[in-house]
């Protein structure tokens, strides 16, 4: 990689988004691997990936997961509790064809000389491109910085938009109608809820798609939503903002919740939750 000067400043552009489970009695053995080595040999030393940041799913928080109807055609977790370890990584802006370019060679080169694990399964492994944020408060987390400042949970929204309703349009309907019930203060004070950042899938053609393990689910069709909300509590404390967020989606007309998932951050060398999975 080139040296580069002229962006104007860091931005994220796109997101690997990768949520997988071990299979049982390999949870340590998974944790280690992933976290220290495909962690930082599979994404982190890539050109122009500059964040990343694992998360996990309880028992306790995949049984806060709904809906759990969700057809299998346009399921994200199947079944609804699948997928226990969540990776997130951000490209810059711009650069995705120079990231993309190496990170398809480098895992087929890792799995080519011993460094894959076969004991895990993918939920849902998909890249996506960011389409606008919103945030509590005006000065707050630049989303560049999401993946490493300190927060304490995280909430996944997959959406699918309904016909003639696109991605502009869903956000400017979040930003006036909806975006208060998850950043207005209530009883319990200041919202947990701090950072949202909004996604849009990255459909793969031809070989873009290729891998050497099975991906799970795949990233929906081009009226695919998502969005992650970033939190500065535990998921539980923000639990009924984002059901009464996701009953205000179903109900606008504009889109069907598809997946609302809870996570909390891992804990860098150690295994800590790795006994919590089921």
């Amino acid at each position: 990689m080139e040296p580069f000067g002229a962006d104007k400043d860091v931005q994220v552009g796109s997101m690997l988004f990768t949520l997988v489970d071990p299979t049982q009695g390999n949870e340590v053995a998974y944790n280690r691997w992933y976290e220290r080595d495909h962690f930082y040999s599979g994404c982190m030393i890539g050109p122009w990936l500059f964040a990343g940041r694992r998360w996990v799913s309880t028992r306790p928080l995949k049984d806060l997961r709904f809906p759990a109807d969700t057809p299998s055609e346009f399921a994200v977790a199947e079944p609804v509790d699948a997928g226990s370890f969540l990776a997130t990584y951000f490209i810059h802006k711009g650069h995705e064809a120079e990231h993309f370019a190496w990170a398809n060679k480098q895992v087929f080169e890792l799995y080519a000389n011993d460094r894959g694990f076969d004991e895990r399964v993918h939920a849902h492994t998909s890249l996506y491109f960011t389409t606008g944020e919103h945030r509590r408060d005006p000065d707050g987390v630049p989303a560049h910085m999401a993946l490493d400042h300190p927060y304490r949970g995280l909430v996944s929204v997959h959406v699918d938009r309904a016909e003639g309703v696109n991605q502009a349009h869903f956000e400017e309907w979040f930003g006036t109608s909806a975006a208060n019930s998850l950043f207005g203060d209530g009883p319990e004070g200041t919202s947990p809820v701090d950072l949202v950042l909004h996604w849009r899938p990255i459909i793969p053609v031809g070989d873009q798609a290729k891998a050497p393990m099975k991906l799970g689910t795949g990233p929906g069709t081009k009226a695919r939503s998502m969005q992650l909300m970033f939190l500065t509590d535990e998921p539980a404390a923000a639990w009924d903002r984002i059901e009464s967020y996701a009953a205000k989606v179903n109900e606008s007309g504009l889109a069907t919740v598809r997946l609302v998932a809870p996570f909390v951050p891992t804990i860098p060398g150690t295994d800590t939750y790795t006994d919590q999975l089921w």
